[in-house]
């Protein structure tokens, strides 16, 4: 649809021309987000300074009819954000505002454009910390974290998003500004636990009340060296099993090693068939004890060597590797798209197997990252998008990546979200009463379908069937 030019001119005057996109090379940052395998251009872009402009931007929206997206850093990887057929695009970067911090009981207030590592930066001087730390977290913001229900390394022993999150401040779908709190009243629908992960359907995050950390007394982190992913899984499973919950627990491929040592010079051995990144953290008495186990734990399952981080600067080059190691995929090829399933902790060989076999049969190479702890898989599909049918190839490899996962007892995704991106496998998960359940849930807050439509559902009961182009590679 094309916009009025009446709304065009409301809504910048409501923003302002510091607060307003409509050229042709500013939409171009906004035609996608991670996920480069489709991209779309809104009409224009409206950044809002403050939650009173986002709620007026939105009221304009909503008298008009005019679907919109929300969108934060961009740095999501499943579409979530992704304009098609929906003519404004909601930017929250500018809302930057640290609200308040309250030291005492260990909380912050910040508004959605914040950078996930600020909210740390805000408290590590009184030796507190914001324990959510996806691998993108020097750029994501709190909205979007908010939004897809971010995790990251450290998810294992300490939660994902929601685990953290105090309260809420949102702009519904018609405009009104409404707080959900989480309190330890336990009384009534946890409203904000919903909202958490609804991918930009139910409304718009502008602040949200988080939960801060203090800083654990003492941390070890190692680096398990084993001949390939079969030996790496088992001592993940023996670590676990053994009632030791590690802080982190991440696995690396050959090829996800071969790539990030190019880059970091690390130190990763280069016949390694995968490694685990083992962080154990908490009180020092005691630490050195549970070093040593899973230590016995890693060799007991054929480690070759298991090193520790001899300082602090050691440690933060390997969390650097990790952390980036996405990046690091353009060493092996122009272009790469990444899967978020989950499996049980003891059907990782398998899932490999799976991987493997999928990799063969489409010709194409995969790399595998994962936070193994929990089982949830980073399969690297690399590809050039310059080869004709490749990308297309890219993403029918990666759907059965994610329907093997969940043959397997697992789940479409652990933490990058639906999206547009796993649309068509929702009804692999689920039946058609619990699609239909969560579009009942959506419509509650969102009854108009104008906000973030064309998302996480096959179809969208308020608007129309979604007809999506054809996959394209990504630049």
């Amino acid at each position: 649809m094309t916009l009025a030019g009446q709304l065009r001119r409301r809504l910048r005057d409501v923003v302002g021309d510091e607060g307003f996109v409509d050229s042709a090379a500013g939409l171009r940052v906004y035609e996608c987000d991670g996920y480069t395998m489709e991209k779309a251009l809104p009409e224009l872009v409206v950044l809002p300074a403050n939650t009173d402009e986002l709620s007026r931007v939105v009221r304009l929206c909503h008298r008009e009819g005019v679907p919109f997206v929300p969108r934060g850093a961009g740095t999501g990887v499943s579409g979530g954000c992704l304009p098609y057929e929906i003519p404004v695009m909601i930017g929250t970067s500018r809302m930057r505002k640290i609200r308040r911090v309250d030291i005492a009981n260990r909380l912050i207030e910040v508004e959605a454009g914040v950078v996930n590592l600020e909210v740390s930066r805000q408290v590590e001087a009184a030796g507190y910390y914001y324990a959510p730390d996806p691998s993108s977290q020097s750029a994501c913001t709190i909205g979007g974290n908010v939004a897809e229900n971010s995790g990251g390394p450290h998810t294992l022993k300490y939660g994902v998003t929601v685990n953290h999150l105090l309260g809420i401040e949102m702009v519904l779908p018609d405009g009104e500004i409404v707080r959900l709190e989480r309190t330890n009243d336990i009384t009534g629908y946890d409203l904000a636990g919903v909202f958490t992960g609804s991918e930009g359907t139910l409304g718009i995050t502008t602040a949200a009340t988080l939960r801060l950390m203090p800083k654990p007394q003492a941390v070890t982190t190692l680096l398990a060296i084993f001949p390939g992913i079969v030996e790496a899984s088992r001592a993940v499973s023996a670590i676990i099993a053994a009632g030791i919950v590690p802080a982190a627990l991440e696995m690396m491929d050959a090829l996800v090693i071969e790539a990030v040592e190019a880059a970091y010079r690390f130190g990763f051995p280069p016949d390694a068939g995968a490694v685990l990144i083992i962080e154990l953290d908490g009180l020092e008495a005691g630490l050195e004890e549970l070093c040593g186990r899973v230590e016995d734990a890693c060799r007991q399952a054929a480690a070759s060597e298991v090193r520790r981080a001899a300082n602090e600067a050691e440690r933060a080059l390997l969390w650097k590797s990790r952390k980036r190691a996405f990046g690091a995929m353009g060493r092996l090829a122009p272009n790469y798209c990444t899967q978020d399933g989950v499996v049980p902790r003891s059907k990782l060989p398998q899932i490999v197997e799976a991987i493997a076999e999928i990799s063969s049969r489409y010709h194409l190479r995969i790399a595998n990252l994962m936070h193994a702890g929990d089982g949830n898989i980073h399969p690297l599909v690399l590809y050039d998008d310059s080869n004709d049918n490749e990308a297309e190839r890219v993403v029918a490899a990666g759907h059965e990546i994610l329907t093997a996962c969940v043959k397997l007892g697992g789940s479409l995704t652990g933490e990058h979200g639906i999206g547009v991106e796993k649309i068509e496998l929702m009804s692999k998960s689920f039946s058609d009463d619990d699609l239909s359940a969560m579009a009942d849930l959506r419509d509650a807050f969102n009854p108009t379908g104008l906000c973030n439509p064309h998302k996480i559902f096959p179809t969208d009961r308020a608007c129309i069937e979604i007809k999506r182009p054809r996959p394209r590679g990504g630049g």
